[in-house]
């Protein structure tokens, strides 16, 4: 029987198209590259935040949050933990500016302070689990 919380992941995953993944790597071994690409295969519009990168692969990676043009439904961090609450904060500015962002995906870590302030500005904040395991667990049962 689904709990509550798969319920509201698996709202996240139908609900939401574009994920920008802030550290995003263009090492193919790292987890912060194969993630994202996988769930390019699954329909997702991928936006790389590498300010390292020009490009990842097929996409134009972008230095920060501010520089990216389109819409974020999700803001994936493969970031550490403990950069989490400045990420937010930039999150939060984007969101009164831009009107985006639903959810703030921490792959690794907690950070409640972090996920106290995105919540406190209506974004759902998800940490310590990961975003592939989820979906693969949920969206393919």
């Amino acid at each position: 029987m689904a709990t509550s919380k798969d319920d509201k992941l698996r709202g996240i995953f139908k609900g939401n198209r574009s994920i920008a993944v802030l550290g995003m790597s263009r090492s193919m071994k790292k987890p912060a590259n194969w993630i994202p690409i996988y769930l390019s295969t699954k329909n997702y519009v991928i936006i790389p935040i590498n300010p390292k990168a020009g490009h990842i692969k097929v996409w134009k990676s972008y230095a920060d949050l501010k520089e990216v043009p389109g819409r974020i439904d999700i803001l994936q961090i493969f970031r550490p933990p403990e950069e989490a609450l400045e990420i937010v904060k930039a999150a939060i500015e984007r969101k009164k500016i831009k009107g985006d962002i639903n959810v703030i995906w921490l792959q690794e870590g907690q950070k409640e302070e972090a996920k106290e302030l995105a919540e406190s500005e209506g974004i759902t904040f998800i940490q310590g689990t990961c975003m592939y395991r989820e979906y693969k667990r949920l969206m393919l049962a």
